[in-house]
Order: C-alpha cells, then sequence, then structure tokens
C-alpha cells in the first residue's frame, strides 16, 4: 500500500517536468494560480504558489480525460494533511505529517472493504 502511494506521489511531482504545453500562470490575491496542461489541452495539474514561489494551498491532478485522480494541500512546499488519490473503483486517503505519509485509508465500490495502514 505505500509503494502505491508512493507511486503516484512520483507520477504527481514527475508530471510537472513532462510538460509540453505551456503552462499558464496568474495572480489571485497574494498567491500565483498556476495550470498544467496535457497535449490534447486538458487539465493535467492545477494549484497555487505562494510569493516564495513554493506550493502552497489546494492541488488537483486529473488524467487526460478531464477526471479528477489526485487532490490536496501544500504548506510551503510540504505536503500537509489529507491528499486524496482516485484510482479506478478505488479512493485512497493519505495523511501526511512532516511531508511524510502518516496513514492511508483505501476504499473500493467493489466491496465493503476497507485498508487502513498506520505508519
Amino acid at each position: 500500500m505505500k509503494s502505491l502511494v508512493l507511486t503516484l506521489a512520483v507520477l504527481f511531482s514527475g508530471a510537472i517536468m513532462a510538460q509540453d504545453v505551456k503552462p499558464t500562470f496568474e495572480k489571485e490575491g497574494n498567491t500565483i494560480k498556476g495550470t498544467y496542461y496535457y497535449n490534447n489541452g486538458e487539465i493535467r495539474q492545477q494549484g497555487f504558489y505562494n510569493k516564495e514561489g513554493k506550493l502552497h494551498g489546494e492541488w488537483k491532478s486529473y488524467d487526460e480525460t478531464g477526471k479528477k485522480i489526485s487532490m490536496g494541500q501544500y504548506e510551503n512546499g510540504v505536503k500537509t494533511g489529507k491528499w486524496f488519490f482516485w484510482e479506478g473503483e478505488k479512493l485512497s486517503e493519505v495523511n501526511y505529517s512532516d511531508n511524510s505519509v502518516a496513514s492511508v485509508t483505501t476504499w473500493s465500490n467493489k466491496s465493503d472493504v476497507v485498508v487502513n495502514y498506520k505508519q
């Protein structure tokens, strides 16, 4: 389970680097909203940067069809609180503490099974 979460986190981080379509940036109050795109024009990721250029606030990732695949919060460049990852029929809730995975809970629409992992 932990390896699945780490894989998703690496993909999430690597998606920013694999950009062919130029991202857009717009000022919203004291933050900058960044939007990254797939080659087909669909949004890949969207979120905010603080004045220091660090990820800050809500970030969302989408697949190439526009379906949400992850959502969570950054605080000054550090993952914090609950993050959600959708993969097929599964939803994983990952709790971060000090930028590390503290616990993972996974639900599946195909069964009543809940898998819970705590570090």
